[in-house]
């Protein structure tokens, strides 16, 4: 089974990215074969300082690596080293019907966010698409807002299939499981673009910083707290023990503690959580070498899966 996610490099990783998508990735690594990267080219609809990509993308790799991911079981790689995904990316575009990419809400969504419109931000999912189709994958873990560009990338990769023959597989979902999504600190889904972010391996007194200033609301101490669309809970579940994490619901039920004791040990609990994964982040941190080292021998394992693949469809639609 082929496994293949990326990331885009628009900011530091948070708590949600490493919940939602860096952690369920290193687990499949043990799963099949795993192809993991770093969304260079898709930042490039908002990221505007070459510096701030460069930068992104080589701290990205760090944290994923720090966070477990094993570059002798899965492949790391820039999506920008693998040339042939832009060629592809164009080719797929000559298929792909307007009112397909019309009908997608991420462009929409994207553009209420204040993202500027353009042509590479309307054509993202043929992207997305030459991403999953460049390697032969066979499942691709989304979440129900991206499950709308698979089912784009399956229609595609569809139409490729009936007008030259079977060129590509039908690579199938793995949707990621959110109903314990993480809330920001202002009680938002944590999001980059919302600023409600908790960066993973934040300084000590800026993370203490950050979870201090969760919004609450203004319940007295001495009353029952509310747990359901609790922040405070929503990240504690995923750092504490299941009976410290029973034990704080219950202390919210049963009123008599205030917000700040229960942000004091949220804090607590997510700075012991990462702490071995620090220190493996100031190891690489320390090495950038060593990490454009395994993201460059990624890319040439890549890029050796896509090689068939291109010489297969460019033999089909007659290129060579």
């Amino acid at each position: 089974m082929r496994i293949l996610s990326g990331i885009q490099p628009t900011g530091l990783p948070h708590l949600g990215n490493y919940f939602g998508m860096m952690k369920p990735a290193i687990e499949l690594q043990e799963k099949g074969e795993a192809l993991y990267f770093v969304a260079d080219l898709h930042a490039l609809t908002t990221v505007r300082d070459p510096e701030a990509l460069r930068r992104n993308t080589l701290e990205i790799a760090m944290d994923f690596l720090a966070c477990g991911l094993d570059p002798g079981k899965a492949c790391l790689f820039r999506q920008s080293d693998i040339a042939c995904v832009a060629e592809l990316s164009w080719i797929l575009s000559t298929v792909t019907p307007m009112g397909l990419l019309e009908r997608c809400h991420s462009y929409k969504d994207k553009l209420a966010k204040g993202i500027h419109s353009s042509l590479g931000l309307f054509s993202y999912p043929v992207l997305m698409a030459a991403d999953i189709l460049a390697y032969d994958s066979d499942v691709v873990p989304v979440g129900k807002d991206q499950k709308q560009h698979l089912e784009v990338t399956r229609d595609i990769a569809i139409k490729i299939n009936e007008l030259y023959g079977p060129v590509f597989k039908l690579p199938e979902p793995i949707i990621r499981d959110e109903s314990s999504a993480i809330l920001g600190t202002d009680g938002a889904k944590m999001s980059k673009s919302y600023g409600n972010t908790v960066e993973l391996f934040l300084e000590e007194a800026p993370l203490k910083k950050k979870i201090m200033g969760i919004q609450t609301d203004s319940t007295p101490v001495e009353s029952p707290k509310p747990i359901e669309g609790s922040a405070i809970l929503g990240i504690y579940r995923h750092v504490a023990s299941p009976s410290d994490y029973a034990a704080m619901e219950a202390e919210f039920l049963a009123g008599g503690t205030g917000y700040g004791e229960f942000k004091k040990r949220l804090f607590g609990a997510v700075w012991e959580y990462f702490s071995p994964m620090r220190e493996e982040r100031r190891r690489f941190a320390s090495d950038p070498g060593e990490v454009n080292r395994f993201l460059r021998n990624g890319a040439e394992r890549a890029a050796a899966i896509s090689h068939p693949v291109m010489e297969r469809l460019r033999r089909a639609i007659g290129l060579i």
